[in-house]
């Protein structure tokens, strides 16, 4: 496996165990360090440092790092090169041509596919993947509009790890869930009968997201924060949580320009929380997630789901495959009037106690879609069968997954 970062893309841990608890030796390539690292050593997977920096500048030095890289690839002699994410899988790609291996790509996210750019280049370069497990319906339709055959583009989402919500707990019941619920509202000064919201994302600077979206950031914190001052006007009890601080230097400027131009600071019902180790509490406070984002995976609304909570998503990349219409509202990205629209139709039902009844919806359809233990089993199917060993993968995507168990 190779991946580029150090500290994020723990997704990786539970699919190396997966291929390892199948027989297979498993060995990842990434940046030396970080979280990532620490926590597949105590998953007992071997890492091997990356001697590339998964920068692409025209540079000799670019050149010679994947030639190092090349040369770590060999020493290792794999049957199967796994790549996550988009400049891992470049390097892999351009770093292995012509080496008896198989190459198979995960996509977690989408956001590369929406480039004009990258499309052009993706059109071609697909080919030398045997697999690409698309972590969303919507990336799988997208490599098929790229010309890559269905079997060859399952969709597999990543999962989460069920037991996270309520590991601090001593129980996984009603009662005891209740109770946290409850401590938590109290400890972040929330009444009972207080209508809280919540969105947890890091701020991304703006970016070419498309044509369509030339300098956007892609989470849509402008877009929610739009929409709520047009809701708070009628809820003024209400209380928005942002949960979440700029990702590196650019995205922290972009979150004080939000924080300037929509005069946060001096608005009594928002509160605007920096990143935290532990956003469980504060799933636990809320009574609605919203995610407004112009391009995204899953994102949060499926480890909303697992704290009773359900979400208002946009219409972007794999949002709508998060929820249902048991469980949350599916609204136009880039409309704060739509978003409005929705945060009101929640507060009826939050005042009639009908939200929370989705909330329970929420967490059963998480826990029935969103498994990465399930996932990750399904994973190693589809790496084995590039390989050449086992049968083809079936339709894994999160709305097939109900019926793979039933079956």
């Amino acid at each position: 496996m190779i991946i580029k970062t150090n500290h994020g893309g723990l997704w990786t841990i539970p699919q190396a165990c997966a291929l390892r608890d199948r027989g297979h030796e498993v060995v990842v390539i990434c940046p030396p360090g970080g979280r990532l690292n620490a926590r597949l050593s105590e998953a007992g997977i071997r890492t091997v440092a990356s001697p590339f920096s998964f920068r692409f500048r025209p540079s000799p030095r670019t050149l010679y790092e994947l030639w190092q890289l090349r040369r770590v690839i060999r020493r290792l002699r794999p049957q199967v090169l796994f790549h996550h994410l988009y400049a891992a899988t470049l390097a892999a790609r351009l770093a292995t041509i012509g080496l008896p291996l198989v190459r198979v790509q995960f996509v977690a996210g989408p956001a590369f596919l929406e480039s004009s750019t990258v499309r052009v280049v993706e059109r071609i370069l697909w080919r030398l993947d045997r697999a690409i497990i698309c972590g969303t319906r919507y990336t799988s339709r997208r490599y098929g509009e790229l010309g890559v055959p269905p079997a060859r583009r399952p969709a597999v989402t990543s999962g989460l790890t069920l037991s996270w919500a309520t590991a601090d707990l001593p129980d996984d019941t009603a009662a005891t869930r209740a109770e946290a619920r409850a401590k938590a509202r109290a400890e972040l000064g929330f009444t009972p009968g207080q209508f809280v919201v919540i969105m947890v994302a890091y701020v991304y600077p703006p970016r070419r997201l498309s044509a369509r979206y030339p300098n956007r950031a892609p989470k849509g914190h402008d877009i929610l924060l739009a929409a709520w001052q047009e809701f708070r006007s009628r809820h003024p009890e209400a209380t928005l949580m942002l949960v979440g601080g700029g990702f590196y230097p650019a995205g922290e400027d972009h979150r004080r320009e939000l924080i300037r131009h929509f005069r946060v600071a001096d608005d009594a019902s928002v509160r605007w929380i920096d990143s935290a180790d532990d956003v469980r509490p504060y799933y636990r406070a809320a009574d609605l997630s919203v995610s407004p984002s112009l391009s995204e995976g899953h994102g949060a609304p499926p480890e909303a789901a697992l704290l009773d909570v359900p979400s208002i998503v946009s219409d972007s990349g794999g949002l709508p495959e998060t929820v249902d219409e048991t469980c949350g509202w599916v609204v136009a990205r880039d409309d704060p009037a739509a978003l409005a629209d929705a945060l009101e139709h929640a507060y009826e039902e939050f005042r009639s106690g009908r939200l929370a009844e989705r909330g329970l919806r929420a967490r059963e359809r998480s826990h029935r879609h969103f498994d990465n233990r399930v996932s990750a089993v399904r994973m190693a199917e589809v790496v084995e069968h590039a390989a050449g060993m086992g049968s083809p993968p079936r339709d894994y995507s999160p709305t097939a997954t109900a019926a793979v168990r039933a079956g």
